[in-house]
């Protein structure tokens, strides 16, 4: 069966989560910029709405308030793009982790990505094409203090790659990109801003400068590209140099 995609009397929506602030809000500005229309999960609001976006406030640590704003979406647009972006961090080391951490965490970062998934599924199938994008991050091939964050986002691989091989017959691909150091709020909060470790960071990335959202967007974008289709599976990092040589473990 061929696929469906949206024509050019009819918009292609994108549903992205966590589109607030940082890595989400340069995504949707470029989504927007690319002729999609989205839809902005996030218990936030952003600064101001721009045209062609939609925000939902929705708690995604919340199952049943996922459920119920997915359903929503779903019952009025058929939604065949859709960019798991929000997530959460709480660094400490081992010893200091804590299982309110590790749920906490993984309600964001793993359940939030599964529900909404399962809800866009349906109109996915029937139309036979989807493009799914998952953020995930550098941790997942391992970072001290990262225990519960490294295990959620090196889980959200697993199903990813899961989730690539049930639905490639379906025409949806799905695909995850990893984040080096971006600088964001989000990392100048784990890592203040001159700060010994944040130096050391920096002097690690190869290309010599911090990434940005607008980076993390233009990958986000070229996988969800109508001609990525037969790419599926795969974890891209963008992470200027970072996880060279270290890629085959994860």
């Amino acid at each position: 069966m061929a696929a469906s995609r949206p024509t050019a009397a009819q918009p292609p929506v994108a549903l992205v989560t966590g589109g607030s602030a940082g890595i989400g809000r340069a995504i949707v500005e470029r989504l927007l910029q690319d002729g999609y229309e989205v839809v902005n999960f996030d218990l936030k609001a952003p600064a101001g709405c721009l045209a062609g976006e939609t925000h939902v406030a929705v708690d995604l640590c919340n199952a049943d308030a996922t459920r119920q704003a997915v359903a929503a979406l779903a019952a009025e647009r058929d939604v065949l793009y859709l960019v798991n972006n929000a997530g959460t961090v709480r660094p400490a080391l081992l010893d200091q982790a804590s299982p309110d951490d590790l749920a906490f965490v993984m309600a964001l970062n793993i359940q939030a990505p599964m529900l909404l998934m399962q809800g866009l599924l349906p109109s996915m199938r029937r139309r036979q094409f989807g493009r799914v994008v998952n953020i995930s991050s550098r941790a997942a091939l391992g970072k001290t203090e990262r225990t519960v964050y490294a295990a959620s986002k090196a889980g959200l691989l697993g199903m990813t790659r899961t989730w690539a091989l049930e639905m490639a017959g379906d025409g949806i691909t799905v695909n995850a990109v990893g984040p080096g150091p971006i600088a964001t709020e989000l990392f100048e909060r784990v890592n203040p801003p001159g700060a010994p470790q944040t130096e050391k960071i920096r002097a690690s990335i190869p290309v010599r400068r911090m990434g940005t959202p607008a980076d993390i967007a233009h990958a986000v974008a070229s996988l969800l590209d109508d001609r990525a289709g037969f790419i599926t599976g795969q974890v891209l990092y963008v992470c200027g140099g970072m996880t060279v040589g270290l890629g085959a473990a994860a």
